[in-house]
């Protein structure tokens, strides 16, 4: 069989990467000593994916939350619900939605080859009616109730809805009820023919295995079908805020506050790669548990563990975000923007730059310990057109100037807010 073997010498790491002749992409990271295995198929379709192409050229509107309901149906089959077939050979198998991927896996320490086989099956063969369709809206009815009434969930998309005035980033992942109630057995069927085609998915596989038995079964199993990758098409989205502030009240001991900036530079592969990297050093540099700001405002009481901040830097969309519970959420944000505007006029010190890349790029190498994290960023790596293991290579040669380059040109722009108060 032919595979390509790719070493990673800095990192001690080898993938191995086998091209299936209907276009899907399947990679292997052999952990030698390991005894968890995990596998994952994925495809390259998420809840934003709602306008798209098909091979057809038809162009299909379809409602929001599809992705995430089709999710649902996969694990539902005619002779069983698959959670219950993995749990019988002894492994844990679960799935996700996010913005622009879904992916099905398990984990297991016996009886991989059994898994996996199941899993490349049932991923392949929806078993979707009109009967279980309608039973399942009943049951993303009652999830998408559970989420109107989390408070951390509504902070999260009220900040989007705040970011963005047309990018479907920020609708919910589940859709609404209105929308779930669109859905039929008819279009769940359109969105699986059009994303879920051998083009536009991956198989990942990460554990004590061997590529040649991974591999075969694999070209065994993975059927031809028509389609290729559909064309996403996405709405025009404005440099400007649809809004500066967003407030919502809930039930919460303590106001919950969300900051952000939308980042409007779209990129793939290594680039993306290299600025997502930049972006984490630059919030940890300015309120990272180690920064001035975060110990400033944690004894002043404005914050507290809660705190954290994250980045989301993909092809079609981009932001990061911070923030946590706080009595008094206007005045840490003010505290924030105040050392935002001080760090973009004097950038970021050359010491803290070094000392954060150092500590990001030891966070990365013990990812490489855990088979479940490398799945899915071989997967997510993949389908932003790069990989996960050249994260090694930019924190070789991320510089300083790069990163202060980045800092003025984004974190100038103005900050949204949202805030979670008290009923």
């Amino acid at each position: 069989m032919d595979y390509k073997t790719i070493t990673y010498e800095r990192l001690g790491e080898t993938l191995y990467e086998y091209d299936h002749p209907t276009g899907l992409k399947a990679f292997l990271v052999k952990k030698p000593g390991y005894n968890k295995k995990t596998a994952l198929f994925a495809t390259d379709y998420g809840s934003i994916d709602n306008v798209f192409k098909k091979s057809d050229a038809q162009v299909m509107h379809v409602p929001d939350g599809i992705a995430h309901f089709l999710e649902h149906k996969l694990f539902e089959q005619e002779d069983g619900n698959m959670l219950e077939k993995f749990s019988k050979l002894g492994s844990s198998p679960n799935a996700f939605t996010s913005f622009n991927q879904t992916a099905y896996y398990f984990t297991c320490t016996d009886l991989f080859d059994e898994n996996f086989r199941m899993l490349l099956d049932y991923v392949q063969n929806p078993w979707i009616t009109d009967e279980n369709v309608e039973k399942e809206k009943g049951i993303i009815g009652q999830e998408i109730r559970m989420y109107e009434d989390s408070p951390g969930w509504r902070l999260f998309f009220n900040l989007l809805d705040c970011l963005y005035v047309n990018h479907p980033v920020k609708l919910d992942i589940a859709g609404t009820l209105e929308s779930i109630a669109k859905i039929n057995k008819e279009l769940l069927y359109e969105c699986y023919n059009a994303f879920y085609t051998p083009g536009n998915m991956v198989v990942v596989v990460c554990g004590d295995v061997e590529p040649e038995p991974v591999f075969t079964t694999v070209d065994n199993m993975i059927k031809s079908k028509d389609g290729g990758r559909p064309e996403k098409r996405y709405p025009e989205e404005p440099e400007t805020l649809n809004m500066e502030y967003k407030e919502q009240k809930l039930r919460v001991s303590m106001p919950l506050f969300s900051m952000g900036i939308k980042d409007p530079v779209r990129l793939s592969g290594y680039d993306l790669l290299k600025r997502r990297t930049a972006l984490g050093i630059i919030l940890a540099s300015i309120m990272g548990r180690s920064s001035e700001l975060f110990n400033r405002l944690y004894y002043d009481g404005l914050i507290n563990d809660s705190f954290r901040f994250d980045v989301a830097v993909d092809q079609s969309y981009g932001f990061v975000n911070w923030g946590g519970q706080s009595p008094d959420p206007q005045k840490a944000a003010g505290e924030i923007r105040g050392e935002i505007e001080t760090t973009v006029e004097r950038g970021i010190d050359p010491v803290v730059f070094e000392r954060i890349k150092r500590s990001h790029e030891g966070v990365f190498i013990r990812t490489l310990n855990s088979p479940d994290i490398i799945a899915r960023e071989v997967m997510d790596s993949y389908f932003n057109r790069t990989s996960y293991f050249d994260l090694s290579r930019v924190f070789e040669e991320l510089e300083i100037d790069y990163t202060n380059s980045v800092l003025r040109s984004l974190f100038a722009k103005t900050a949204a807010l949202s805030v979670i108060n008290p009923v």
